[in-house]
């Protein structure tokens, strides 16, 4: 089959296509006929190596972390799903390869596709529905009239936390350029600060959590608005021991972890709030739920554009130089 891969990291330029074997399905896995998928930020770093420390994929590498499909061929023990069934997916951290004709995932991390949905927009939704989902609902347990902060509040993952957030029943305010503050309002925030022109640390207080997607001096003055008790949570690092745990790393790993983010975490606990860092996880089961709120109206994805299957590598260069205005990058397979 044809995909898109990787034969060595740090390559800006090595992003080719080529044809790799059909996968394997296993005795759990559904192999999918992909239709969409789409680019995140997560890929252009899996492409630079940023995380072979602890993701040690086998290369050449065949990337993509979303999909929206039908599902072609069923494994033996596969009860959730049969031959025609349209589903969407984001496949485990082990089993990435969206950007090819087919995959083979298992039905765990599988879910069928919100009703009301094209392709294109179901494909650009579950890595950020699933990482705004562990941390709004899992993580921080966001409640009716809490007040939660989303930074860049037009991406991909600002776009669907924000609507999240609101559905939870919480004061949302959101991070954005005044180009794109209208939108942001119209996916439910309360309040948008221009980042452009106002300080967000001089205009909010007393926020139950903050969702950072940018790290660095972002993520420090995101602490400074929390009330006591807040959490923040970080996607863009720094990573610290628990990740380092769940992910079964070696004690000079966990180590290396609490060490990048000793200094943030000794800040978080002179304020009396918590940083934690979440590297989301597939989960069928989370779909399943945000299907749902999909298809009762109070989620919608936000699509930028759509590349075909052929300029992938256009695609991830369109996301890297944030030309996108405003949602997700879509490849589309035919």
């Amino acid at each position: 089959m044809k995909a898109f891969l990787i034969e060595r990291y740090g390559d800006k330029a090595g992003v080719r296509a080529g044809e790799v074997p059909n996968p394997e399905v296993g005795a759990d896995d559904v192999l999918v006929k992909i239709h969409a998928a789409s680019v995140n930020p997560l890929d252009l770093k899996l492409r630079d190596g940023a995380f072979k420390a602890f993701l040690p994929y086998r290369l050449p590498l065949v990337l993509g972390n979303d999909l929206a499909g039908t599902v072609v061929r069923v494994g033996p023990a596969v009860t959730r799903f049969a031959v025609g069934d349209e589903i969407y997916a984001r496949p485990d951290k082990d089993r990435i390869g969206t950007f090819a004709e087919l995959i083979a995932v298992h039905q765990d991390d599988v879910a069928i596709k919100p009703a009301t949905l094209t392709m294109e927009e179901a494909a650009s939704l579950p890595l950020v529905a699933l990482t705004a989902w562990q941390a709004l609902v899992e993580r921080a347990q966001v409640q009716p009239g809490q007040k939660v902060l989303i930074h860049a509040g037009a991406g991909g993952l600002g776009t669907i936390a924000v609507q999240l957030a609101k559905a939870l029943g919480a004061h949302v305010a959101a991070t954005a350029s005044t180009a794109k503050a209208d939108l942001v309002k119209e996916l439910g925030a309360d309040v948008v600060v221009d980042y452009r022109k106002q300080d967000f640390e001089t205009v909010l207080d007393g926020y139950d959590v903050v969702l950072d997607s940018l790290g660095g001096e972002n993520l420090a003055k995101s602490l400074r608005v929390l009330k006591p008790g807040g959490k923040a949570i970080g996607v863009a690092g720094p990573p610290d021991a628990a990740f380092a745990r769940e992910l079964g790393l070696s004690p000079i790993l966990r180590i290396v972890m609490s060490a990048l983010s000793f200094t943030t975490r000794r800040r978080a606990k002179r304020r009396g709030v918590t940083y934690s860092f979440l590297f989301m996880k597939a989960g069928g089961g989370t779909l399943r739920e945000f299907a749902r709120l999909v298809d009762a109206g109070k989620i919608r994805p936000v699509v930028d554009r759509v590349f075909p299957f052929d300029q992938t590598p256009k695609a991830m260069e369109y996301v890297e130089k944030g030309r996108a205005k405003a949602g997700k990058v879509v490849i589309a397979m035919t």
